[in-house]
């Protein structure tokens, strides 16, 4: 026990005196430091740089994917993507209906494992409110049921009423670059009117600012909310874009609840057994894993971008410990002569070339951080230093300390006490 608190004690000090001899090389030749860390904290820079740009470009993608639920199913005419091994065959999806108000009537009636379903169309219309106006506004016009489906956070005023959602009351949602527009200098466009192509409508509330994305199913800043029924008063629903989205309840298998709802489509559109499905349901999940593929071929770049950087400054950490064997010959002769190791030797330098490493990385995690300061006004891609990405790039430094002081370290351990100390 004694000796190993001994081993440990002059260890440590071994590891204190190769930091002061880090230091002491750094303060030496000012411009061969630059030179050398410079390599590692410009590969660090990049690497974390990389991972950083990776995390927020996930999160703003993954947050538009999950604004509807990551579990959503929707019904539409065109597919995410062909079925595996083919090709994309747009010229038949055309062809197809588009998704209709009745299918949705059919499946919320028969489907067992829905948890809640809706109906939605879109369309633009030019929005007006006394001499504002908003040129070909977006319009979203939803059954009752799409407040269970879609994530609405109303910032002013309220969502539909029972009544409202189920009725043809021209009553209106905007979203918030909608209502800056029509409703300038601090207007409060709750109960205000506002036109809608050329029918009237009530403003009941306003959505709360999602901010941009660079990914989103649906544009709540630019569009307004209305009831399906008050669309089927002011417009043709038959002949606008349209999509059924499902929501699956939990308690029953996703395969089940897949199978139930193609089965009801193809019921209601009365398909023979041997025709294909001339629908398609699209999942988020599909997306969500295509996102994490591009994601780990982008990590990858960034790996070997950083990587050349870091080889090159691996050059640089494995040259100044040369140079520091070199310029400590005689001191690591005498120490041989009064009885140290080769492993005491060994760790001496490898201790040295990590805290060199690690403050080339350090140089590097600061230069990321300014980049994560510069960037924090884009709210479409808000960059954040993690701990786990800054762990990671302290360790990659550190690791490269250690294998470019390797063979250095190696060569004073293994240096003749007698020719070292005689060396000039």
């Amino acid at each position: 026990m004694i000796k190993r608190y001994r081993r440990l004690v002059m260890i440590s000090k071994l590891v204190i005196e190769s930091i002061s001899f880090a230091f002491g090389s750094l303060k030496g030749d000012k411009f061969r430091t630059f030179l050398s860390l410079f390599g590692v904290s410009i590969g660090i820079f990049s690497i974390v740089t990389v991972f950083t740009a990776i995390d927020a470009l996930k999160s703003n993608v993954e947050t538009g994917l999950n604004s509807f639920g990551g579990s959503t199913v929707y019904v539409q005419q065109f597919p995410f993507a062909p079925p595996e091994g083919e090709e994309y065959k747009w010229w038949e999806y055309m062809n197809r209906p588009t998704p209709k108000y009745e299918e949705y009537l059919f499946l919320k009636s028969n489907a067992r494992t829905l948890d809640a379903t809706a109906f939605v169309i879109f369309t633009n219309r030019t929005l007006k409110h006394k001499r504002a106006s908003f040129s070909n506004g977006f319009i979203a016009a939803a059954t009752p049921e799409w407040a269970e489906i879609a994530n609405v956070e109303i910032e002013k005023g309220r969502y539909f009423s029972n009544f409202e959602a189920s009725s043809s009351m021209p009553v209106v949602i905007l979203g918030y670059e909608v209502a800056a527009a029509l409703f300038a200098d601090g207007e409060d466009p709750i109960d205000k009117t506002i036109k809608i192509g050329s029918a009237t409508a009530r403003v009941i509330g306003v959505q709360k600012k999602e901010g941009e994305s660079m990914i989103s199913i649906f544009d709540t800043d630019n569009s307004v909310l209305i009831t399906y029924n008050f669309a089927a008063t002011i417009m043709n629903v038959k002949r606008a874009e349209s999509l059924i989205c499902l929501k699956p309840n939990e308690k029953f298998d996703r395969e089940e609840f897949l199978q139930e709802a193609r089965q009801l489509i193809r019921a209601s559109r009365r398909l023979k057994p041997k025709q294909n499905d001339n629908f398609a349901l699209n999942e988020m999940t599909f997306l969500l894993n295509q996102t994490k593929a591009i994601f780990g071929g982008i990590n990858m770049a960034g790996w070997i971008i950083g990587g050349f950087s870091i080889l090159i400054g691996g050059f640089g950490i494995a040259n100044i410990m040369f140079v520091s064997v070199k310029e400590r010959t005689n001191l690591i002769g005498i120490q041989k002569a009064l009885g140290a190791k080769k492993y005491m030797i060994l760790t001496q330098f490898l201790a040295e070339a990590a805290v060199l490493a690690l403050a080339g990385g350090a140089i590097g995690l600061v230069m990321v951080w300014g980049v994560v300061l510069a960037t924090q006004g884009n709210e479409s891609f808000p960059m954040a230093m993690s701990l786990y990405n800054i762990f990671r790039g302290l360790l990659i430094s550190s690791v490269i300390g250690v294998v470019a002081g390797l063979l250095p370290a190696w060569t004073a351990a293994n240096l003749n006490p007698v020719d070292a100390i005689n060396s000039k």
